[in-house]
């Protein structure tokens, strides 16, 4: 077995999630200030419902275009702050930006209905039919709110991810829409060759981000790398393992604990991506994933030809030992969760503690590979097994286990109610933020 060590934990450097969160609030804020400027240099009307609606006007464009950035899937913000904390910022900015646009509609519409001293429908009415840009705008907007209300966390549990991605695919309908209607009637796009080129700059970089992360990138590495199904092996009754070789996969920038969106190009699956962890630490020569059968997309991949092309996109997240910030850790893997920690125990360095709680001693899947890690690493290995209760792993449990749990990195992955409750425990047994990681699979469009 071929183990990969990570590199020393820092000691003194500023933790790479930091510098990465701390860039991305700069970058808005900066941006903030400059729009700002170039709108007060534009002039203002007369009316001050006109003077709020342009103003609102101008910073949805700017959260339009950060929301582009965030779901650029760019490796170095993904691997810095992970998807699914990127992803939870692109929803609470995505409601920022419905709110911001929904009242520049308003007050423009409202402004100049006082001004023309008619009824705000009228005013609507002819606007959308005498200005250029505004139906596109109001086509845009209507577009938006269809989004924000697919997105709101009751109707987004309700639907399945591939109804709710293609409906989140209208969002590049909406940008380019608002992005023609700013060209056309926009006062501060217009007022100056250095604001004309600051909001051609700021769509440009937005969208060459998506471009580059979406696109380029992924066609790149897959046209490289070339990977095919080696071997698909059986775990246990409802866990697969899928094995893939490639070629020069030694320059692949893979970590363990990070996952990819695998799509393997068959007849009846080509069209699915779905997102997986590496359950072996990289070692320049073959991947691997295991995966829990769940449903009918997870039960096929036990059939799946060897020989198959793959196509992956990735790999992503921040669940890896870059996020080290002391010597010593506890990697803790509820059920499938074990995959990205099992990958992690192989490469990272200094004593470990490993819990691996499951149900029944017989779902303790990869055990044995565990198991044999852990004792070539000099790591220690608990297996707690039993049935779920609402505090799993309580705190006496926990420090039973690893008496200075609150001297070590703490790596977590597992359900989201073990998750939940896990991280509720490390908070009462003083366990620094900085000193926790987990990463939840959360995708958006």
């Amino acid at each position: 077995m071929t183990t990969v060590q990570s590199p020393p934990a820092p000691t003194t450097a500023i933790r790479p999630k930091v510098v990465a969160r701390t860039g991305l609030y700069a970058v808005l804020a900066a941006n903030v200030a400059v729009v700002t400027v170039f709108f007060t240099q534009a002039g203002f009307a007369s009316n001050a419902l006109i003077v709020m609606g342009r103003l609102a006007g101008l910073y949805g464009a700017l959260f339009m275009a950060f929301q582009l950035v965030l779901v650029a899937r760019l490796p170095w913000l993904d691997h810095r702050i992970g998807m699914d904390r990127l992803t939870s910022w692109h929803r609470w900015v995505g409601f920022g930006l419905l709110w911001t646009l929904m009242s520049h509609a308003v007050f423009i519409t409202f402004g100049y209905a006082q001004g023309a001293s008619v009824g705000p429908i009228d005013e609507l009415v002819e606007l959308a039919e005498t200005t250029e840009g505004v139906l596109r705008a109001i086509v845009a907007l209507f577009l938006i709110m269809i989004i924000g209300a697919v997105s709101a966390r009751y109707a987004r549990r309700r639907l399945a991810y591939e109804t709710w991605h293609f409906i989140h695919l209208y969002t590049y309908v909406a940008v380019v829409l608002a992005f023609t209607h700013q060209v056309g009637v926009g006062t501060t796009f217009t007022s100056s060759p250095a604001a004309t080129a600051y909001w051609w700059a700021l769509w440009g970089v937005a969208l060459g981000s998506v471009f580059l992360g979406r696109v380029v990138l992924p066609l790149r590495k897959n046209l490289r790398h070339q990977l095919r199904v080696s071997a698909v092996v059986p775990e246990a009754d409802n866990v697969v393992s899928i094995y893939m070789t490639g070629r020069d996969l030694d320059k692949l920038p893979a970590r363990a604990g990070q996952f990819f969106l695998w799509r393997f190009l068959t007849k009846d699956r080509w069209w699915q991506a779905n997102p997986f962890s590496l359950s072996a630490a990289p070692d320049g020569k073959s991947l691997r994933l295991t995966a829990k059968v769940a449903g009918d997309g997870t039960a096929a991949l036990r059939h799946i030809p060897v020989g198959t092309r793959v196509f992956a996109e990735g790999p992503y997240g921040a669940f890896t030992a870059m996020h080290r910030t002391r010597p010593e850790s506890v990697l803790i893997a509820g059920g499938v969760g074990v995959t990205p920690i099992r990958a992690l125990l192989e490469e990272i360095e200094g004593h470990a503690v490993v819990i691996y709680r499951v149900g029944r001693e017989q779902d303790a899947v990869l055990y044995e590979e565990l198991r044999d890690i852990a004792h070539a690493k000099g790591a220690e290995l608990h297996l707690v097994s039993g049935p779920a209760v609402p505090d799993m792993l309580a705190p006496a449990e926990l420090t039973a286990l690893v008496p200075d749990i609150a001297e070590r990195d703490v790596f977590l992955c597992g359900p989201p109610p073990m998750m939940n409750a896990v991280l509720r425990n490390l908070r009462e047994l003083g366990v620094p933020r900085s000193q926790t990681h987990f990463e939840r699979f959360s995708l958006a469009g």
